[in-house]
């Protein structure tokens, strides 16, 4: 059974979640405010984090920079602000989706579903092995586990899924906009931003040199590759 943390200080809309996830035969818990919210988090292993932006004692945005410091699990912001900055904001920071209030239920149910699909099938990229390894990196899929010169790497989802898809692919060049929408799982125009912070981060756990970057290479005026030269 599927366990859902839903952070969120309106008992209104926690009795509506936690009413329709338990239909759907999740578990769920509850925390009313930032910091038991954060506390939560981190203690336990949830499926799946549903996030109020406005909080007591300790915003969305700040709980999500804390959660993504420390675990990798999935992210959805619920926002009553509908400004693009609010979005972007909440993507840039480490969030899988996010959806504004008010929000139709069957919408944010799909959201779930979404997530926790693409996050069950991580790395299952088409015809690749489990196991992929390079020079100094070793990316365990089905385990979720990447090992750079030994040491283990604590990726976000996303980034996760950035460097599975590339590293499927070496030498393959991808826009911003593509990997917007295969990552992602939604045509956000205009975040094209969104993942060069993504890459920006990545490159910063795996490479050790982020201005000559040996793993993850920038395709000047089209997006980014994975180093086809790298090999074991």
């Amino acid at each position: 059974m599927k366990e859902i943390l839903i952070i969120e200080d309106d008992p209104e809309i926690i009795k509506l979640l936690e009413i329709h996830l338990t239909d759907l035969i999740y578990k769920t818990d509850k925390a009313v405010d930032g910091a038991q919210g954060l506390k939560m988090a981190i203690e336990h292993s949830y499926d799946l984090v549903l996030l109020d932006l406005t909080l007591p004692t300790m915003d969305g945005v700040e709980i999500c920079k804390r959660i993504r410091a420390q675990k990798s699990t999935p992210i959805i912001m619920l926002t009553a602000k509908s400004e693009e900055i609010d979005r972007v904001l909440g993507l840039e920071i480490g969030a899988d989706d996010y959806i504004t209030k008010p929000f139709s239920i069957r919408e944010l149910l799909a959201r779930i579903k979404a997530v926790l699909r693409r996050t069950n099938q991580q790395g299952k990229a088409k015809g690749n092995s489990s196991d992929m390894s390079f020079e100094g990196m070793h990316i365990d899929v089905d385990k979720r586990k990447v090992l750079i010169e030994g040491n283990k790497v604590d990726l976000s989802p996303k980034e996760f899924e950035l460097l599975v898809l590339m590293a499927s692919n070496p030498g393959r060049n991808y826009t911003r906009t593509e990997l917007l929408n295969i990552i992602w799982g939604y045509n956000f125009d205009g975040y094209e931003h969104t993942v060069n912070s993504h890459i920006n981060r990545l490159r910063a756990k795996i490479e050790s040199d982020m201005a000559n970057p040996s793993y993850i290479l920038t395709t000047w005026g089209v997006g980014y590759k994975f180093n086809e030269d790298i090999s074991l």
